[in-house]
């Protein structure tokens, strides 16, 4: 379920960005969701986290309020949504990494090989889609920006929804990020007033309600089952399903390309997270 609510991320960000700031879809989205979340743990009367979990709330909201939204919506005022989407394939063996690296797991030398390959896997189709080395597109880093944030905030928010619950975590980064959001999502009105149809605002709901807040209530509890390395492989139906909806609904081309790119990173992404781990000593 979270898989599929965050397949439409991608395609709806590169709608709203058609009538919107970046600035404003990345930061007003958060605003709205934060809304939502002080709502939810105000009727629910949720205790205050401890002060000790605060920085680990910080590491979520910096990884999926704030990196992941603002990166991905400025990258996708550049290139399509499909291409966006194979790039961020490599999010499955990104997490899977930081899920290891977070919770002191020791991973075999094949795990690290297959995730090696995963990167240069992305890394390569960027290159072969802006033409070479020498035109990758400012856009590539940003969306590899994007990957890293959301890794993060991916592992540390699952082993949050453990304490505290999945909806909860989701809930209070999303508060504890409000501030930062609501200036930035204040100078992007003060600079370039938003202008949107009603398509472009629709596709900016969806964001905020569904992207930034409900599609983590399963996400999170899913990845709080965990093992995290292993759930995570199911993230691997997110870049063919976002290209799909690329496809259907922005009328984007499916060429031989973005098909040999999604495969390819998504074999690496499903072979880093299948890898067996060491146990811990």
């Amino acid at each position: 379920m979270g898989v599929a609510a965050f397949s439409f991320t991608v395609p709806f960000t590169k709608v709203a960005v058609a009538g919107l700031p970046p600035l404003f879809i990345g930061s007003g989205r958060a605003v709205a969701a934060a809304v939502l979340a002080a709502t939810a743990l105000a009727i629910t009367r949720q205790r205050l986290p401890r002060p000790r979990t605060w920085l680990r709330l910080a590491l979520v909201a910096g990884g999926v309020v704030a990196g992941f939204p603002l990166l991905t919506s400025y990258a996708l005022t550049a290139v399509p949504a499909g291409h966006s989407a194979v790039v961020i394939a490599l999010l499955p063996a990104a997490t899977a990494t930081a899920a290891v690296l977070r919770t002191g797991e020791r991973p075999t030398a094949a795990f690290w090989a297959v995730t090696v390959l995963g990167s240069l896997a992305a890394v390569g189709f960027a290159f072969l889609q802006a033409g070479g080395i020498g035109h990758l597109h400012w856009a590539d880093l940003l969306l590899l920006g994007a990957v890293a944030c959301a890794a993060v905030g991916y592992a540390e928010g699952g082993l949050l929804a453990r304490e505290l619950g999945s909806w909860q975590t989701i809930a209070w980064a999303l508060v504890l990020a409000a501030p930062a959001m609501l200036v930035l999502a204040a100078a992007s009105v003060q600079g370039q007033p938003p202008s949107a149809g009603p398509i472009q605002w629709a596709a900016f709901g969806y964001l905020a309600v569904v992207s930034m807040f409900l599609g983590f209530f399963a996400w999170y509890r899913g990845l709080a089952i965990g093992p995290m390395a292993q759930v995570s492989q199911i993230q691997l139906l997110q870049p063919i399903l976002s290209i799909c909806w690329a496809a259907l609904l922005l009328g984007e081309a499916l060429t031989w390309t973005t098909a040999i790119g999604a495969l390819a990173v998504t074999l690496c992404a499903a072979a880093a997270v299948r890898v067996r781990l060491k146990p811990t000593a």
